[in-house]
């Protein structure tokens, strides 16, 4: 679709949409009422609060014309049911992570993040000038959705762990947290991944039903209280170097909405990508200081031999993956190439500067 200069015509009147049943006419004077089903608790730091942005951003954009109602994990379907409640059309939007769909639809974890993959910065340039987008678009056409990019937390972090990690011996029977492809390649390693909400994370390490956890990063493992059952920070960077949060619109309300509308929710949705994308960064500079100097939290890197195996289980994941379904070797086809040519400018422009800046003590 041609971007539009919607501005320009955010005051005019347009066909609009209820919110059920989604295919009407509505006069010009009249709001379109959506509701929006999350992933995360009402309100949670950055996550539950990102959806409100997006939705706060389409009211305003659209100078009151679309109102949004944004329901927290299970108010009205469970965390891990946004999916399939908004191709149904039980909630006109919903708010999450592609990779818990892994059982739905394998290709939608790349989409949320590769392990070994491409960063923040190289994610977004995919999405948004590298094909990335019409590939999303697409599969998600064949579940009668339509996907944005809402947000991303950057890079996440390896996880809490009660027991220190020595080496890969260690890792073995180990149960944690840990969606998507990086939890198929944990298993790989001989420990066990187990895919449940952030909400159930804290209580499943105080009782044991977990050893480890994967959650985001220092600030939202904050807000969860993630320190007070786990010794043990891991801040080896394999598993989700970037993590793309999705907002999806049921694809028959999408496709009623008037064009005007259409490129509103579409810069409301770029625009909120990027404010997460700064949340986060300034939030977890804060957050790890605190963890740290208050909390005593104990900082660790995975041994070596631990990050081998990650690395080699990984690509053994990633190939069984695009052997075994044709969309996602559509997809990482695309991912992949897009990764090959951005790298050698990250690593004599970002990655250089970053040594740099570390030689020199700065």
């Amino acid at each position: 679709m041609q971007r539009r200069n919607f501005l320009k015509t955010l005051g005019a009147g347009a066909a609009g949409v209820a919110a059920a049943p989604f295919i009407s006419t509505a006069k010009a004077d009249e709001v379109i009422s959506w509701r929006m089903v999350t992933s995360w608790p009402q309100n949670f730091p950055a996550l539950g609060t990102g959806a409100k942005d997006f939705a706060e951003r389409i009211e305003r954009l659209s100078g009151g014309r679309m109102r949004i109602e944004v329901l927290g994990a299970g108010e009205l379907v469970p965390a891990l049911e946004v999916f399939d409640a908004v191709a149904a059309g039980t909630a006109e939007m919903g708010h999450s992570a592609s990779y818990y769909w892994r059982g739905k639809v394998a290709a939608a974890q790349f989409f949320t993040a590769v392990p070994f993959g491409m960063n923040t910065t190289e994610t977004n340039a995919w999405i948004y000038n590298g094909g990335g987008q019409e590939l999303w678009d697409e599969l998600y056409a064949k579940h009668n959705l339509k996907p944005f990019a809402v947000g991303n937390t950057g890079t996440q972090m390896a996880g809490w762990f009660k027991k220190e990690i020595h080496s890969l011996d260690d890792m073995r029977g180990v149960r944690i947290r840990l969606p998507g492809l990086a939890g198929e390649a944990m298993n790989g390693i001989g420990a066990t991944a187990v895919n449940m909400p952030g909400s159930e994370i804290f209580t499943s390490l105080q009782t044991g039903v977990l050893d480890a956890a994967d959650w985001v990063g220092p600030y939202n493992d904050m807000a969860f209280g993630l320190y007070q059952v786990a010794d043990y920070y891991y801040t080896s960077v394999w598993n989700e170097p970037s993590a793309v949060l999705e907002g999806t619109i049921n694809l028959d309300a999408w496709n009623a909405l008037p064009d005007d509308l259409k490129d509103v929710v579409t810069e409301a949705a770029r625009s909120a990508n990027l404010s997460m994308i700064d949340e986060f960064t300034y939030r977890n500079a804060q957050a790890l200081e605190t963890l740290v100097d208050e909390h005593g939290v104990e900082l660790r890197t995975f041994p070596e031999d631990v990050m081998q195996a990650l690395y080699e289980s990984s690509m053994e994941v990633l190939q069984r993956q695009v052997d075994d379904d044709p969309d996602s070797k559509q997809i990482y086809d695309s991912y992949l190439a897009f990764q090959k040519l951005v790298r050698p400018f990250t690593d004599v422009g970002e990655y250089s500067y970053l040594k740099g800046r570390d030689n020199v003590g700065a």
